[in-house]
């Protein structure tokens, strides 16, 4: 059957009858005259090739044809008006949900301790899948459906994404606690003249630090590279290496470990921490409230810095 040949409303129409079995009170209930819905009685009987609703003593009293409707129908008119309604809202407090996030170990180590706590406290039936990946990994994840967030930094703007800014980290040099070359000022000699060690989580040489030596005309030994930034406040703890570290990772470390934080003795820019995710999850009620719990989580730690600044 041709759908765009059918007026739907007569399916609106077939409902009513079939629930009230009655021509004036289905005319009540849709808001229209006796002779409209007596009209679109006769266009339905045309339609399916069946009376549909006889006359009895009791009423009108659906055919067999009309009682093979009656579920198909009601289930097809809920799927139209959930549709029209748009997404349904979202109660933290009853919903069971999982979200799959996706972030470096950096991101986590930061955020998902405070953001669990958060999300646990008021959404009990929520749940987080965090994994691992690059940033062009997660933008095709988030483009697929298979992913609700990207956290982490370098995110660009494209069309089709939405990116929202939570925070802004700086880089600090971490080295043992008792290192000979923490004693004193730290200088760029001193620095260059230590081997280093790189959290390449590609695998890839390079970084932020090599791209501003090498401004300068200078450059770095890398002694070690390693592929998760959770490994390098160990290894630097038991060595000679010097690590430069995102600022907020090196000195919950240093409450921890025997480590030593000082200045990186360079101009370094930092790095933002976006969220980004895809224009399909943009107006999802349950969505949006895990992005605010996540930027808020992140002012949060914005603010905490700004008084252990003060």
């Amino acid at each position: 059957m041709n759908l765009s040949a059918v007026d739907l409303n007569l399916l609106v129409a077939l409902e009513a009858l079939l629930s009230e079995r009655s021509v004036t009170l289905a005319a009540r209930r849709l808001g229209l005259s006796q002779p409209a819905v007596s009209h679109a009685l006769r266009r339905l009987r045309e339609l399916f090739g069946d009376p549909l609703l006889v006359r009895s003593a009791g009423g009108l009293q659906p055919t067999e044809r009309a009682l093979s409707l009656s579920a198909p129908l009601a289930h097809a008119l809920e799927a139209v008006r959930r549709t029209l309604e748009g997404p349904a809202a979202f109660d933290p407090a009853t919903a069971t949900r999982t979200f799959a996030v996706a972030t470096a170990d950096h991101g986590s180590f930061v955020l998902l301790p405070e953001l669990w706590a958060a999300l646990n406290a008021e959404a009990p039936g929520v749940d987080v899948a965090v994994r691992a990946g690059t940033v062009e990994q997660g933008m095709r994840e988030l483009l697929d459906g298979e992913l609700d967030l990207l956290v982490g930094p370098y995110q660009r703007e494209v069309a089709g994404y939405y990116r929202q800014r939570l925070l802004h980290e700086r880089f600090v040099c971490v080295l043992r606690r008792g290192h000979p070359a923490a004693r004193g000022e730290f200088t760029l000699d001193g620095w260059l003249s230590l081997p280093h060690l790189l959290v390449a989580p590609t695998g890839r040489p390079g970084s932020a630090v090599d791209a501003a030596l090498a401004a300068i005309g200078r450059t770095r030994r890398v002694g070690l590279s390693v592929p998760q930034f959770l490994l390098a406040p160990h290894v630097v703890a038991a060595s000679e290496l010097v690590w430069t570290a995102p600022e907020r990772m090196a000195r919950a470390y240093a409450a921890l470990l025997p480590l030593t934080v000082v200045p990186v003795p360079i101009a370094l820019e930092g790095f933002t921490v976006w969220q980004s995710w895809h224009e399909r999850r943009h107006r999802d009620p349950g969505h949006a409230w895990l992005r605010q719990r996540v930027r808020a989580v992140a002012a949060g730690t914005r603010r905490a810095d700004e008084r252990g600044d003060e």
